[in-house]
């Protein structure tokens, strides 16, 4: 059992159930898009967020995208941090069929990506397993059109292929990725993986 700080926000019980198996906290669900409308689920996410500091850990489909914005949106920024599974196609052991998108869930992917998710975004655990990488300069929106990621005609296909590269979620947004990869790498090391794609091209 890894041991983490922060509470950490899932969309429904068969997604905390999963993460109970490995982690040792607070464990939050939004009962789906239940959250829109339960002011007092609502000011227990803010209250905790102030307090202690929160991960949204949300499914990589577009749902778990409205839920997910729509936290980011409802708190302030600097008391979220945001913890994304990859795109990892399949079905989940207790449904008769895949999901619309084809897409596996927090409660249907494996425990090491659980933990790789929860390391990438920074939790602050007791256990080395998922203290985040430690970095230099930041990575900025610059940095991004320098490299093709923002401002030119093939933006959107430089962010996916870099997304796809490193096993991103391909529906995050690009303030998104941005974080994220702050959270992963150190400008050098991204400043790199980008020439490794220009290659590949």
């Amino acid at each position: 059992m890894i041991k983490v700080k922060e509470a950490i926000i899932v969309e429904g019980k068969y997604d905390k159930i999963k993460l109970s198996s490995m982690i040792d906290g607070l464990i939050i669900t939004t009962n789906g898009f239940g959250i829109f409308n339960d002011k007092e689920r609502q000011y227990l996410i803010r209250e905790l967020a102030e307090k202690r500091g929160i991960i949204v850990l949300t499914d990589s489909d577009s749902a778990g995208f409205v839920i997910r914005n729509f936290l980011k949106g409802a708190i302030p920024k600097e008391k979220v941090k945001h913890a994304y599974i990859p795109d990892i196609f399949g079905k989940e052991k207790r449904k008769d069929r895949r999901s619309k998108e084809g897409k596996l869930g927090v409660e249907g992917v494996s425990k090491e990506v659980i933990l790789d998710a929860l390391r990438r975004c920074g939790a602050v655990c007791e256990d080395t397993e998922c203290d985040a990488p430690k970095k230099a300069d930041e990575i900025t929106k610059a940095d991004f059109f320098v490299h093709g990621l923002t401002g030119v005609s093939n933006s959107a296909k430089n962010r996916n292929a870099l997304k796809k590269k490193l096993n991103l979620p391909e529906n995050m947004t690009t303030n998104s990725l941005l974080a994220i990869l702050n959270c992963l790498m150190t400008r050098d090391e991204f400043i790199k993986i980008c020439e490794e794609i220009n290659a590949d091209e």
